[in-house]
């Protein structure tokens, strides 16, 4: 540990997890409680794909060795697919082979008088990890199937390296091979949590069933415990790995039962460490963020109150305790006041102590151990890209105003009963489509970063070449905008704004240095007043810290917004995506009316234009022909910049092999298996978003 940081604070003891204290007597605990009340802190072209071999034998990564059986269940996949082509007519359309995820039910209503719940059938090819359709935790089947613990492997180094070298451990002065497990912080922020009009700690926790098959269905617009189920059986699942050491603090407006703390509990089992006996260390922490007076304040989902607790939790910034005592366990020092590294905040608080990664939710988001892999890589990668030496000096692409950028996430939500009956006329044919409502494809710019790539830490991939091929790296959506909820939530976002400008407050995540940078951020901005404009917080501190996504692991940052009950619904007036370009928004619903195609259906067209509904396929194919028409702007005129996958009818065929690759994006697969797909040339590059020409023709 750097001699600036103090050592990790030691586990909850067994004497301690059994006490609920008021704000009093926790000034007086010496250890960490279970319950504690919070006042003390306020391709390249298709030919060229299409050469890759099912074979198993023609390359070091296509061995079936320990650790890589997932090779050859993906060339199987490709197989599969190249005879589905070969099979079929030939004058049949093949557009749609490509798609070949199972047909499934979606539950949707539950008939209390034919006792059985409504369902109607489709297929979800969008590769966004999601409750309904991935019923099992991990983030899907290929996450499932990868052992991250397993440092035999390239994926569990990787992941090793990435979590030892941005995370607390001191990757400078100590042997990464002394470092055990990536230490994450889920902090989970249940005000709104509730079963129907009832505060959800009013009810009774669900029951266990020995056979998940007995288990009832229960709608997960009925109550929020299914979704809060399931977002602590992923964390579970995470411990249950191996490869995590999870903490969960769960933020409450006031004291719950027993009786839900110690179901939560039960819900973490993987997550504990031992036996009940001395020194058992429980995973859990309840965190009462508000006393009396401020409980009516917490509870109103307008008041952006909870959202503001959640950061200064996990940022934890010195100015936060300087109006305050020194307390009994941790002595002020005017160090420990500048020092991002130092926290000040209450030492028996989970969140006081130093992790590697910091994950905050709120009880409706599906965080993933996908979401957590894909977000350690990003961070990885773009930390890779600001050590080379290689300086971005041409225009290759628009860049983001900051050069603080931090991977972001944004929700997704699926068709309801209870959206609005606009929602459904978004759906194609028998496929459901995950959409977003916070962000339309005006609210994003995208841009190459040469050198983006990270075999694992600081460690560069573009560099084992020449550090000055520009071409090496990978594409990126960066925000251009906030990201815009519907109400109540856009009432809290303007209270409390995301830590990082296009993130998201209801899914986020922070490396320890990442932290850090962002506290120097906010002591900055501290320094200057309540009252400073933005332009001299800019001007004395630089720009704010902006969310961004890699364009080849996009599905991996769309978050599941369990009830799925979120399309359909208006924005506030002014506070809708695109609130940069509304000329825009106006000029397209004059043309559609003037071209006529929507006469006489009114309805159709307040779908489109006055209710947003993004579409995660769609989000990628935007964002992708964002990146390929401004790259065909900017090239020698004999040239031409295509998308191989997009810029092709749909009466055309596409190669099996984009299909393929198409799949593997969607599911996250660039980033998993990494060293198969970045490491091998021409192997789905421009899928993964990695070919900065895209398919260029003469």
């Amino acid at each position: 540990m750097a001699d600036d940081q103090p050592h990790r604070i030691s586990g909850i003891t067994v004497t301690a997890v059994r006490l609920l204290l008021s704000a009093g007597a926790l000034f007086a605990a010496g250890t960490k409680l279970r319950e504690v009340s919070l006042n003390v802190v306020d391709n390249t072209a298709a030919s060229k794909l299409a050469s890759i071999e099912v074979s198993t034998s023609t390359s070091r990564r296509l061995s079936t060795e320990a650790g890589n059986d997932h090779i050859e269940s993906l060339h199987s996949d490709l197989a599969a697919r190249q005879k589905l082509f070969d099979d079929a007519a030939p004058g049949e359309i093949k557009y749609w082979f490509e798609y070949s995820g199972p047909l499934q039910k979606y539950f949707y209503r539950y008939s209390k008088s034919r006792k059985k719940a409504d369902s109607f059938e489709g297929r979800d090819d969008s590769g966004v990890t999601s409750s309904r359709f991935v019923p099992r935790p991990g983030g899907g089947e290929d996450y499932e199937k990868v052992d991250i613990s397993d440092l035999s492997t390239d994926v569990g180094k990787r992941f090793k390296k990435n979590c030892a070298t941005f995370g607390a451990f001191d990757s400078e002065n100590g042997a990464v091979d002394s470092y055990d497990k990536c230490r994450v912080l889920f902090s989970i922020n249940t005000v709104g949590a509730g079963a129907g009009s009832v505060l959800l700690w009013e009810t009774k926790p669900p029951r266990s069933y020995a056979d998940e098959a007995a288990k009832p269905w229960i709608s997960e617009q009925a109550t929020a415990a299914t979704s809060l189920e399931r977002g602590l059986a992923e964390v579970n699942a995470m411990c249950v790995k191996g490869a995590i050491d999870a903490r969960v603090q769960v933020l409450v407006c006031e004291p719950i039962p027993e009786l839900w703390t110690n179901w939560m509990e039960e819900q973490l089992s993987g997550c504990s460490n031992g036996d009940e006996g001395e020194g058992y260390d429980i995973p859990l922490q309840v965190v009462v963020m508000s006393i009396p007076d401020t409980a009516d304040t917490c509870h109103d989902l307008k008041s952006g109150f909870a959202e503001k607790k959640q950061q200064n939790l996990i940022l934890a910034p010195p100015f936060l305790t300087e109006n305050e005592g020194a307390t009994k366990n941790q002595e002020k020092s005017k160090d420990a006041e500048i020092n991002p590294a130092v926290k000040t905040t209450h030492p028996d608080l989970l969140s006081s102590d130093y992790y590697d990664l910091y994950v905050a939710v709120k009880w409706s988001s599906l965080v993933t151990l996908r979401s957590v892999f894909a977000f350690s890589q990003a961070s990885a990668d773009l930390a890779a890209a600001a050590a080379s030496a290689t300086k971005f000096e041409h225009k290759e692409s628009p860049l983001p105003n900051s050069s603080f950028l931090i991977p972001s996430f944004v929700r997704v939500s699926y068709v309801s009963e209870e959206n609005n009956k606009v929602a459904k006329w978004r759906m194609h044919g028998d496929f459901f489509h995950p959409a977003a409502w916070e962000i339309s494809k005006d609210s994003y710019e995208t841009a190459w970063f040469p050198h983006s790539l990270s075999s694992g830490g600081k460690n560069n991939l573009c560099e084992k070449g020449s550090t000055s091929d520009l071409k090496c790296g990978q594409w990126w959506l960066f925000m251009e905008e906030e990201q815009m909820p519907t109400s109540p939530e856009a009432y809290a976002a303007m209270k409390s704004p995301p830590v990082v400008f296009g993130g998201s407050n209801y899914a986020w995540m922070l490396t320890e240095q990442q932290r850090k940078e962002l506290v120097k951020y906010e002591v900055c901005k501290h320094s200057l007043g309540e009252n400073t404009k933005e332009k001299a917080i800019t001007d004395s501190c630089g720009p704010q810290a902006r969310g961004v996504i890699p364009l080849g692991d996009m599905e991996s940052f769309l978050v599941n917004f369990m009830p799925n009950t979120a399309l359909g619904k208006m924005h506030v007036e002014g506070k809708r995506p695109g609130y940069t370009k509304p000329q825009m928004t106006v000029e397209e619903r004059a043309e559609l009316r003037e071209r006529k195609q929507l006469k006489g259906q009114k309805d159709i067209e307040k779908a489109l234009f006055d209710y947003n509904i993004y579409p995660a396929a769609l989000m990628h194919k935007d964002a992708t022909l964002k990146a390929v028409r401004y790259r065909d702007n900017r090239v020698e005129k004999s040239m031409k910049i295509k998308s191989g996958y997009y810029d092709v009818t749909i009466t055309k065929p596409r190669d099996a092999v984009w299909g393929w690759c198409q799949a593997m994006v969607r599911t996250g697969l660039c980033t998993l298996h990494a060293e198969y797909l970045r490491e091998q040339e021409d192997r789905c590059l421009e899928s993964c978003g990695m070919r900065l020409d895209f398919s260029a023709n003469e």
